[in-house]
């Protein structure tokens, strides 16, 4: 019987590393599908005769569709009508049409405030800028996502609770995934980590069985 895996994507995380691993300034939602499908189908090639795909699940936040008024210039700002949110719907589409991907969405907090960048922050306390020099692109708004670590460490638990799955592969950065990983590996699941070449601290190597990353090394 072949070896059942499972594949956990972080969103979030997948999107930023992809972007900056590639050196891209915008995201085509349909390359990038493509690109998330390859490297997860990477890990199973290794062992073609003895693994299976069990499913690939993709977890995010639909995005922010809501109007605000951006503090600098006062311009009304509607988030349906970004790039931002343009991506990711034509991207969660995209991923839908991919054999065996789940999306797991969570949604988005609306703190109702904007932040300054952390470099224009820094740039501040220098006194290297004034604040009459703020331009409307000098902030963001505050949004957090929810739900989404929490779907992560029930679907890891219920893989393993139920034996779906022999191994998890979770594509993450975060180390909140210690406890569930932890769980799985009690309940004899391979649990491997893919940061996609981002460093991880090194406590983390003993809540994992493996690590590996299977899209191009950044330069």
């Amino acid at each position: 019987m072949k070896k059942r895996t499972a594949i956990l994507v972080d969103g979030d995380f997948f999107l930023k590393r992809y972007k900056f691993i590639f050196r891209l300034k915008t995201l085509d939602p349909q390359k990038t599908a493509k690109g998330l499908w390859d490297m997860c189908i990477k890990h199973l090639e290794q062992s073609p005769n003895e693994t299976e795909l069990y499913r690939i699940f993709y977890y995010d936040c639909l995005p922010y569709s809501k109007k605000q008024h951006n503090p600098i210039s006062g311009k009304s700002v509607d988030f349906s009508k970004t790039s931002q949110y343009n991506f990711r719907i034509q991207f969660f589409e995209e991923l839908k049409k991919r054999r065996k991907v789940a999306l797991r969405l969570g949604v988005l907090e609306d703190r109702g405030r904007w932040n300054l960048k952390p470099g224009i922050t820094k740039k501040l306390l220098q006194r290297k800028l004034s604040i009459e020099d703020l331009t409307e692109k000098d902030v963001t708004f505050d949004l957090i996502q929810k739900r989404v670590d929490i779907k992560i460490g029930m679907d890891i638990a219920s893989l393993a609770l139920k034996k779906l799955v022999d191994q998890i592969i979770l594509i993450s950065g975060d180390s909140d995934f210690v406890s569930a990983a932890k769980f799985a590996r009690r309940e004899g699941i391979d649990f491997i980590l893919d940061p996609m070449w981002n460093p991880i601290k090194p406590h983390l190597f003993e809540h994992i069985d493996g690590l590996i990353s299977k899209i191009k090394r950044p330069a």
